[in-house]
């Protein structure tokens, strides 16, 4: 028995031992030991185990393998040396260099912080707690009764987050934004005119018309300027521009462009199909890249109504600019799986007039455009009706796009919606439609910068309302000139050769009147300033001193003049004069070519230009004193909107107001006959009036009168003929 309480002590001391090695000693090291594996080694080296020498022996071999397990140090090469520890030592100095001296020891005893804790003073006694208790009541005071329980857990909060349905989407912001009313954006008088795209008192005739009486009209196709590339029409048929071809469909009514291509085949052309899918009609464009569907991005009513005139045939184009998702065609056709988009103004004849884009890979989520074309309401229209009767049942007036199919819902427009661009004019365009190189406001103010070459090169054939400009800021080359003055009172003394469209009219040998060079024979002016006797007056061009020559001055002999037919000298009435130049012999000139003339473009349209716009006034005229000048001198004035107000009932139709309401500047500055000329934002420049009356010189709430050029455009075309009419909407 006492054996074998030692052997099981002996086995434990052991265990003991080998758990504290295997904590330090490396894994490879370590080897689990235990009692049988003692008993199998001591018979392995026939050793005999009784109860006598049991206890010695195990002792014996247990202090063997313990030994045995202990890690031993590495021994050395006999030539490898032991490398000297190499961790840097703080350097050992002097004793003083680890003492304080005895002067900063006490300031740093006095400036270190007392971390002791306070003493209390012994006759101090301890402070009561005085925070106030609770106080300790019966149970009920702490318990809520049964039936106010219930009540606080029905009025208490849920602060859970809200469960959703697991088949329940989340609902988006409802909130119902305020409608604007159509009347806020349109201008009920304008309405009643039934304005439309070919309405070029609002708008830009495209390049393929011309400006006739209100209305742009299909122009012959001769007049088209020449395009580096060639159009491609349905036909076979090749033209030298798009204006070309889009002329000659103008006059047939059938749409006949194709593309461009400097090689033009039939395999190319473009061309629309519609495609059923159940009760929906897919439309689908072909071109030389193959079949593609019409993308839904962009797809509109400009475009919708397109489709629908050609080649559905519907007069009044779309109902509404429909769209079906790509995954529900109908899954028995095989649908191309990429589409295009597509972007039209209104007024094109097809989609192949359109701007047409890149295809692109469809998502099995995109939308394609479906034609839903127009059908007549029963009943009464509620909606806003076009000029065409089309009733408006989906799209909305002034949001710069065509949903009415003539643009008639975006003609009157006071503002636009967020979407539209707004002109000058009153009218809204969409805004992708900005700085497309094609002008479509009046006043150019869509097109900032260049204008498209086929306008620069009618610009550069018609030379009007550009001037020279080697010749703007020549000086004078009469070395004999004085120099001229800086200023004079209420405008600026122009440069020799600066205003090339002013001319002077001398009347037997006098010059009391001013004028504006239209190209060709002709020149505008006021109708007080002549009478029907043409061998009196001459006309000089390029005048710098009004008593004086240059060197690039012209003096042209008279052979007509035509005085308004309805001009009344007491009330200034159509105050207005076409004077005709005598043709050099065996010439139909009337002038040799001058670098320093040249003409200015009429305007054909009321609106070109709005009150508050800024335009300049020209001529040889007087100061306040009544003292005429003798150079030539400009001035910058604003139009004035509300001269009724000014005036009453002297102010006429045909009749405008320029200057400023404090009367620094006046057509008093300025001959009468002279031209107030406005420029665009193309850059080019129209008589915009002629000076006409005004009463009280220079005053304010006095501005001059001029008359309104445009107003009487028809007049001028009718004498002067289209070749002479040197217009840029030619």
């Amino acid at each position: 028995m006492k054996v074998l309480s030692v052997f099981i002590f002996t086995c434990l001391l052991f265990q003991t031992a080998s758990l504290q090695k295997k904590k330090h000693a490396p894994e490879e090291q370590r080897t689990d030991l235990n009692l049988e594996q003692i008993r199998d080694g001591l018979h392995d080296k026939k050793i005999p185990v009784s109860e006598e020498n049991t206890r010695d022996t195990l002792l014996e071999e247990i202090s063997k393998q313990v030994s045995a397990l202990e890690p031993r140090p590495p021994k050395l090469e006999p030539d490898t040396q032991a490398k000297p520890d190499s961790t840097p030592k703080t350097p050992q100095g002097p004793d003083e260099h680890f003492f304080v001296p005895p002067e900063q020891e006490s300031k740093q005893i006095e400036s270190a912080p007392d971390l002791r804790p306070p003493k209390l003073k012994p006759d101090t006694p301890a402070k009561p707690d005085s925070t106030p208790k609770t106080p300790q009541g019966p149970d009920e005071h702490f318990l809520v009764p049964p039936e106010q329980e219930s009540k606080q857990i029905e009025s208490a909060p849920d602060l859970r987050p809200p469960k959703l349905k697991p088949d329940t989407p989340a609902k988006p912001d409802s909130t119902p934004k305020p409608k604007v009313p159509d009347e806020h954006f349109l201008s009920p008088q304008c309405l009643n005119q039934n304005y439309t795209w070919f309405s070029c008192s609002k708008v830009f005739c495209p390049p393929w018309r011309r400006c006739i009486g209100g209305q742009c009209v299909c122009k012959m196709p001769y007049k088209c300027p020449r395009q580096q590339i060639n159009a491609c029409t349905l036909d076979g048929s090749v033209y030298y521009s798009m204006c070309q071809a889009n002329a000659i469909s103008c006059r047939t009514k059938k749409p006949i462009f194709s593309h461009f291509s400097q090689t033009c085949k039939a395999e190319d052309n473009v061309k629309v199909t519609l495609m059923d899918s159940d009760a929906h009609k897919v439309v689908e464009i072909k071109t030389s890249l193959g079949k593609k569907l019409v993308c839904g991005k962009d797809w509109n009513m400009a475009a919708a109504n397109v489709v629908c005139r050609n080649p559905l045939e519907v007069d009044r184009g779309a109902e509404k600019a429909s769209k079906i998702a790509y995954g529900s065609l109908d899954k028995t056709i095989k649908w191309p799986n990429e589409c295009m988009r597509v972007r039209c103004m209104g007024y094109e004849l097809s989609l192949a007039e359109c701007t047409i884009y890149k295809p692109e890979p469809i998502a099995e989520n995109a939308e394609v455009a479906v034609a839903k074309c127009y059908e007549k309401p029963k009943g009464e229209c509620k909606k806003f009706v076009c000029a065409n009767g089309k009733c408006l049942l989906h799209g909305k007036p002034c949001n710069g796009i065509d949903d009415c199919g003539d643009n008639s819902d975006e003609m009157c427009c006071q503002s636009c919606r967020e979407k539209g661009f707004h002109c000058k004019s009153g009218v809204c365009i969409p805004r992708y439609a900005i700085r497309d190189g094609i002008r479509d406001c009046l006043g150019g103010e869509d097109e900032l910068e260049e204008i498209k070459e086929i306008r620069a090169t009618a610009e550069k054939e018609l030379q009007c309302g550009v001037p020279n400009m080697e010749y703007v800021y020549k000086p004078e080359v009469d070395a004999t000139s004085r120099t001229r003055r800086k200023r004079l009172v209420g405008g600026e003394e122009a440069l020799p050769t600066q205003i090339q469209w002013q001319v002077a009219i001398q009347d037997e040998g006098l010059i009391h009147c001013g004028g504006a060079y239209l190209g060709g024979c002709w020149v505008l002016t006021a109708a007080h300033c002549v009478r029907a006797k043409p061998k009196s007056f001459r006309v000089k061009f390029s005048l710098w001193r009004k008593h004086r020559k240059q060197s690039t001055t012209d003096s042209i002999p008279v052979k007509n003049i035509i005085i308004h037919q309805d001009y009344n000298p007491q009330t200034y009435a159509n105050d207005i004069a076409l004077i005709r130049l005598e043709e050099l012999n065996l010439s139909d000139k009337c002038m040799q070519d001058n670098p320093a003339v040249r003409a200015v473009c009429v305007p054909w349209s009321t609106q070109q230009f709005q009150p508050s716009d800024n335009c300049t006034i020209s001529g040889w005229g007087r100061n306040r004193e009544g003292m005429s000048a003798a150079i030539l001198k400009w001035a910058n004035v604003t139009i004035i909107g509300d001269c009724n107000n000014i005036y009453k009932e002297r102010f006429l139709p045909g009749m405008e107001c320029a200057g400023d309401l404090e009367g620094k500047v006046d057509s008093c500055q300025g001959d009468s006959g002279g031209p107030l000329v406005c420029t665009d934002k193309s850059g080019l420049s129209y008589v915009w009036g002629i000076v006409s009356w005004g009463d009280k010189c220079g005053e304010p709430n006095y501005p001059g009168v001029y008359t309104k050029v445009a107003h009487y455009f028809d007049w001028i075309r009718f004498h002067t003929g289209w070749p002479a009419v040197t217009k840029y909407n030619q």
